[in-house]
Formats: structure tokens, C-alpha cells, sequence
């Protein structure tokens, strides 16, 4: 397989015409991207970083940071993106743990990363005006490159990714060239991407989504189009001045999208293509996007940084919920909860931990130097996701939470999901989250945190819950009224919060009659 710098150049010689970033005013084509890459290479030479080096980067979704991707796999440096919005002690964490041989900042990230003493001692890039020790992005790029040469192979690795360490300190989840490549070509066929594609790039460059929505705008001549961090009335501005045919998104951003008072007068009929991960997608907001946008076709993709692509679901309203089946790099499985080995398989029907094949082409193959999460995390060949799940009579992977989320409420097992998606249809309901709260009786009750878009009492959740067909035992004890459900900035729910107490109420607790 072709390296990712060896990739970028074919597509450079294939469409140098077209359109491959637009960030704001700037509009480059492939063309004129291709002679700033190779600056850009160039300049982390002159730094000192060589094949194999980690390069760490706290930027948004700017050009600069995309150029500097596509530079880092040309020269073989490994980036190591991290959110721009990180504190110190966190930028000092992935320095030592990655061994960082130097930074790219911004203004967004700079006081973390001038307060982290080991980045201090770096050679570091900054795209304001350098300081000491620092290189301008822009001095960088104005010294002559050669042209693109690419200088690693599909072994090497291409990029890390951090995990967000909810419950323990942050992951390195290294990945080669071929695995990022053979992602990306993946993510082309199972969105049906065509030609000249234009994508709203908005997931940030830390997150494995939008990596991906970078690498494969490039594999057929695509625009990138830079939102630098998720704002809903600009990103449906560019939807409609860009004419955006896909977006692949969170369900939050969609939420969001949609809830915004611009939206319902805006032009986004460019958009045919719908595409969710990161979290599943209530049954209510599916409904919403469908009726919005009416597209040609609508994917949930299940996968991790880890495994990027677990399954992949085409016709994601048809059949609300469910993830579909396995991607085309992978082999899925359910395993029992108690299982001592990856063959001891779950009934359909029978919820279980979700297991990936480790030989997919996109898997990646252990942890940064963590022995010890590997030999939790990887079992005969097969990769533990750590997810909830089931396959239907059909053969269809539902995906219904977390392990850790999984609520035991007088011994039976809940998931909050298929909570979340009921109540998600009642019209009074805006956003929801279920999690279960310490109770003597029970040892977990199920509680249902709501954001409302309307004025409701919890008798009236309660009784659509009834009315839906929703077991008994899975219904709501308490109803709590909150002014924003917690999420992480990429849109991911914070159930911990919740449980932890990290909330707005905006009225009492409520609990139904029995």
C-alpha cells in the first residue's frame, strides 16, 4: 500500500486544479497547496525532526493545520494532535509520553502551552509573531522547499492520537500509514463519495473523524472546507456559500445545526450526503435530519480511534439504532459479558462487549508503551472495545452504550440508549441523558436528565414511556430538569458529570407515580 505522503502526491498529478481548502478568504487549489507542503516539510527539517520524530500540535481546524498533516506525513515525523484547548499539565503529560521532539501552536492554545516548562525547551512553531526559540509558520513556508518527496513508507507511523482518559490518564493510540490510508479509502466507498466531493471540515484535526474527512477529500480531488472550531450559524453560512455535499458529523453538531434559528431559511440542498459517529443518534434527531435534509443516503458509522471502522449502517433511518454490519477492513463479534475468551459469543439478541478483529486493515496494534491497558484491551487477536452491544435477527450490531454506563437496577441490566432514543421523541424533550444514580432499594435507579424544548412534568415522560412499549423495569424512577446536558468538545456526553453531580437543575427532581 502507498504511504500517505506517496498518496498526496498522486493526487496532487491527478487534479492539480482542483479545489483543495478554503479557509475563509484563502482558497488554494491542489496546485498551490502542494509547493506550501513541502515548505512546510522542509521547515521541520531545518528544526531538526526526523523520521519517526512526534510533533505535537495544539491548532483548530485552520489551513496551517492541515498543512502541517499532510507536511508530517511526507517527512515521516509522527504528528501528535491534541486538543487546543488542553491545560498545561496536559500538554506537559503528552510531551513526556510521547517523547515530543517539538510544538505547533496558537493563540487559542498558547497559554497551556507557555506555562508547560517541557514545552518551554522545545523548538516550537507558532503561527502568531515567534518568540524565542519559536519559527513563524509563516517564515517557515516562505523559505524555499523543494517539491514533495516523500519520505516515509506505509510502516511508518503516521499520526497519535490521545484518548480523552474519563477515567484514567490519556492513551497514545498510535497508527501507521497503512492503517490511516486504508481508513480513509474505506470511509470514500462507504459514503459513497464521489469525485470533486466538498466536506464541512469542522471535526477537529485531534479527533480521528476529522483526520479522516482530511485524508479522504484528498483521495478524489475533495475540499477540506476549515470551520476552526464549531459554531452553528457559520457553519450554515458555509454550507451554503460552499455548497457542502456531505457532512460527517457527532450528533450533537447536528442537534445544534438544527436548532438554530438561521437554519430553517437556509439553503443546504448542496448537502445529499449524512454521515454520524462518535455517539449513537436518538430516534428523534434521526427523524429531524431526515425530514431537513431529505439526502440520498445517511451513515452510521461505529468504530474508535483505535479500530476506525467497526460497522457501517447505509440506511441509518430505515433502521433507527442499529449499526449496521461490519465495515470492509473488519470482523465484528459480541461476546458474552462473562466471557473468559474472544469465542465465547452472545446469543442474538443477548447483549454483550463488542469485539474487533486486531488483523482489520485500519486496526491499530496496541497502545503507546501501556503494556497494561493491552492486556486488558486485547484478547486472542480480537480488540475490546469496551462497548455494549447486541445483533439482531438480521445480523444488524445495535450498539447500546458503555460497559462502564451499563445501569444494574434490582439485577437487571439497562442500557441507557434505548432510553435516550424513546424519550428523545417526546416533542417536549431537547436533548436527553440516562445514567443510574445510587439507590438502596434498587442499587442503581434509572434517571433521566432533560433538557426541554418545552414545558413538561414528569408524569407526562413517564406515560409516553409507558405508551412507547418500553419495559417496565427500564422506565425512568427520576426525572431531573437541567438547564445543558454535559458534553465533551467534540460533542460526546459526559454521563460521569451527571452521576457526579456536575449540573444546572432548573427545577426538583421529579418522580413519577408508580
Amino acid at each position: 500500500m502507498l504511504d500517505l505522503g506517496t498518496s498526496f502526491v498522486a493526487s496532487v498529478e491527478r487534479d492539480p486544479g482542483a479545489l483543495a481548502i478554503v479557509d475563509g478568504e484563502l482558497r488554494l487549489t491542489y496546485g498551490e497547496w502542494a509547493p506550501l507542503i513541502a515548505a512546510a516539510a522542509a521547515g521541520l527539517g531545518a528544526m531538526g525532526l526526523r523520521r519517526g520524530d512526534r510533533l505535537l500540535s495544539l491548532l483548530q481546524n485552520r489551513w496551517q493545520a492541515a498543512t502541517l498533516h499532510w507536511a508530517c506525513q511526507l517527512s515521516g515525523v509522527m504528528i501528535t494532535p491534541l486538543n487546543w484547548r488542553a491545560k498545561a499539565d496536559e500538554v506537559e503529560y503528552c510531551i513526556a509520553d510521547a517523547e515530543v521532539r517539538a510544538v505547533a501552536y496558537e493563540s487559542a492554545s498558547a497559554d497551556a502551552v507557555l506555562a508547560a516548562a517541557a514545552a518551554r525547551a522545545l523548538p516550537r512553531i507558532t503561527l502568531a509573531a515567534p518568540g524565542d526559540g519559536e519559527i513563524g509558520f509563516d517564515a517557515m513556508l516562505a523559505a524555499t522547499g523543494p517539491s514533495l518527496q516523500p519520505c516515509a513508507t506505509a510502516e511508518d507511523w503516521s499520526l497519535m492520537l490521545y484518548t480523552s482518559g474519563t477515567t484514567s490518564r490519556p492513551k497514545g493510540v498510535p497508527r501507521r500509514h497503512r492503517a490511516e490510508r486504508a481508513a480513509a479509502i474505506a470511509h470514500v466507498a462507504q459514503n459513497l463519495y464521489a469525485h470533486g466531493e466538498r466536506t464541512l471540515g469542522v471535526m477537529p484535526l485531534y479527533h480521528t473523524m476529522g483526520v479522516r474527512s482530511l485524508l479522504a477529500m484528498s483521495l478524489l480531488g475533495g475540499c477540506f472546507v476549515c470551520l476552526p472550531r464549531f459554531d452553528p450559524a457559520a457553519a450554515i453560512g458555509l454550507i451554503a456559500r460552499e455548497r457542502i455535499t456531505n457532512l460527517y458529523l457527532v450528533p450533537t453538531l447536528y442537534h445544534d445545526l438544527l436548532s438554530h434559528p438561521d437554519f430553517a431559511a437556509a439553503d443546504v440542498g448542496s448537502v445529499r450526503k449524512l454521515g454520524f459517529a462518535g455517539a449513537p443518534m436518538t430516534d428523534g434527531l434521526l427523524q429531524r435530519l431526515t425530514h431537513a435534509f431529505q439526502p440520498d443516503l445517511f451513515v452510521n458509522h461505529y468504530g474508535s480511534s483505535e479500530v476506525y471502522t467497526c460497522t457501517i449502517n447505509q440506511r441509518a433511518a430505515a433502521k433507527p439504532g442499529s449499526a449496521g454490519r461490519s465495515g470492509l477492513n473488519q470482523r465484528i463479534r459480541v461476546v458474552r459479558f462473562s466471557a473468559g475468551d474472544a469465542s465465547d459469543l452472545a446469543a442474538p439478541g443477548e447483549e454483550g462487549e463488542i469485539l474487533a478483529l486486531l488483523a482489520g486493515d485500519e486496526a491499530f496494534e496496541g497502545y503507546w508503551r501501556r503494556p497494561d491497558v493491552d492486556a486488558r484491551a486485547l484478547r486472542d487477536d480480537w480488540y475490546c472495545t469496551g462497548d455494549t452491544g447486541y445483533f439482531d435477527a438480521d445480523g444488524d450490531l445495535f450498539v447500546t452504550g458503555r460497559v462502564d454506563d451499563m445501569i444494574i437496577t434490582g439485577g437487571e441490566n439497562v442500557s441507557p440508549v434505548e432510553i435516550e432514543s424513546c424519550l428523545s421523541l417526546h416533542p417536549a424533550v431537547a436533548e436527553v441523558a440516562v445514567v443510574g444514580l445510587p439507590d438502596a432499594r434498587w442499587g442503581k435507579i434509572v434517571t433521566a436528565f432533560v433538557k426541554t424544548a418545552a414545558p413538561v412534568e414528569a408524569a407526562a415522560l413517564d406515560r409516553h414511556c409507558r405508551e412507547s412499549g418500553l419495559a417496565n423495569y427500564k422506565r425512568p424512577r427520576r426525572f431531573v430538569f437541567i438547564t445543558e446536558i454535559p458534553k465533551s468538545p467534540v460533542g460526546k456526553l459526559l454521563r460521569r458529570k451527571l452521576v457526579d453531580g456536575d449540573y444546572t437543575a432548573i427545577s426538583q427532581s421529579q418522580e413519577p407515580a408508580a
